[in-house]
């Protein structure tokens, strides 16, 4: 057996002893799991997981390599990955580089040969927890010492927002969309340039005045990292749009917009990361499976006093996974309709919104 190089060290005094599958520097990060069986490179490169320790229930990662066409991001976003076991052999024609590679490359430690099992429970039943990954030789106390000194991270949206505006734009367009950067997936821009819309992708703390100076038929307000409550920029961008134009809220962008409408939000146990989230949709009653990204939620009851209402509700859970304000023309969802690599059960949602800006242009 071959000695072990790296461990990790939760908050709480646990010890996983195993193997470097990434950069050799140590880090101290929010410790969380993800139940996708899929779609480890799309979990790297989403700007919602910035910063995150990311824990893989799946055992095997890494056995179809990183393809550069597939990244949701210009590089990869999140803070540490933890694997039962790293694949660095892959089999899939498309692979332009491995899993351990990427994570090399990037400056992201990860951890392999660890028992995920264990962690994943132990975030279930006592809730996220910081970790640190770190060198064999580190003792305990010390591991312990920097996660009680390493600062929590307030200004992830800062960090993973454009810093000028860009555009992605499509042939004979139809419809022109500002998407409000706060972390945004480039399979969103790309389902909506599909369907015939140009994309103005800006800064989160981008003006109204600057937004509207578009003349956007629409804007989106994106997926991101982090408290939405350390967004306030966004939080007001809201509150001048509202009603003026149609609105589409994403992840993050969900709870900003219900924060602007009133609403509170709060940090859930443990959140919600994978692709396997059943979602009841109360208009149609009917249930989608969802992928998903979060660590904070939008409180029901607070929402009862604002003008929005629920419209899809996590099933395991019941926390909810949508809002909407018709009068407005305003909607949003928790989960990432985009699903990128799936499952594609939400894909209706654009189409939705698409709707809703054709009835702005002709009204």
């Amino acid at each position: 057996m071959k000695p072990f190089t790296k461990k990790l060290v939760l908050e709480n005094g646990c010890e996983f002893l195993g193997y470097s599958c990434g950069a050799d520097v140590e880090r101290v990060c929010e410790l969380v799991f993800c139940t996708a069986m899929v779609g480890y490179q799309e979990i790297l490169s989403d700007p919602s997981c910035a910063g995150l320790m990311v824990v893989m229930t799946y055992p095997v990662i890494g056995n179809y390599g990183i393809t550069d066409e597939d990244f949701e991001s210009k590089s990869a976003t999140v803070g540490a990955m933890v694997v039962r076991e790293c694949n660095d052999n892959p089999s899939n024609f498309r692979y332009t580089k491995t899993f351990s590679e990427v994570l090399e490359e990037q400056g992201i430690p990860g951890i392999s040969g660890v028992d995920t099992r264990m962690i994943t429970r132990i975030i279930r039943d006592k809730g996220c927890r910081r970790a640190a990954i770190v060198n064999i030789e580190t003792s305990r106390e010390a591991a312990l010492e920097m996660i009680r000194t390493t600062p929590a991270a307030t200004d992830q949206v800062k960090h993973v927002s454009c810093r000028k505006r860009w555009f992605s734009r499509t042939p004979n367009h139809t419809y022109d969309i500002v998407a409000v950067d706060c972390g945004i997936k480039y399979s969103i821009i790309r389902y909506f340039n599909e369907r015939g819309c140009n994309v103005t992708v800006v800064p989160y703390n981008t003006s109204l005045d600057e937004i509207m100076a578009f003349n956007p038929d629409g804007v989106l307000i994106s997926n991101g990292p982090g408290d939405p409550t350390n967004v306030p920029e966004v939080v007001e961008l809201v509150k001048s749009l509202r009603g003026r134009i149609p609105m589409f809220g994403i992840g993050l962008g969900h709870q900003l917009i219900a924060l602007a409408y009133g609403a509170k939000t709060y940090r859930m146990e443990h959140g919600h990361c994978g692709g396997n989230h059943p979602v009841r949709n109360l208009d149609t009653n009917g249930i989608e499976i969802t992928s998903q990204g979060h660590s904070y939620a939008v409180d029901a009851a607070s929402l009862e006093a604002t003008p929005l209402r629920v419209t899809h509700a996590d099933l395991l859970d019941n926390t909810v996974e949508g809002a909407e304000c018709a009068a407005d023309k305003v909607f949003s969802v928790q989960y990432h309709p985009e699903s990128a690599p799936g499952p594609h059960d939400s894909f209706y949602l654009f189409d939705k919104f698409i709707k809703m800006m054709e009835e702005y242009q002709n009204a």
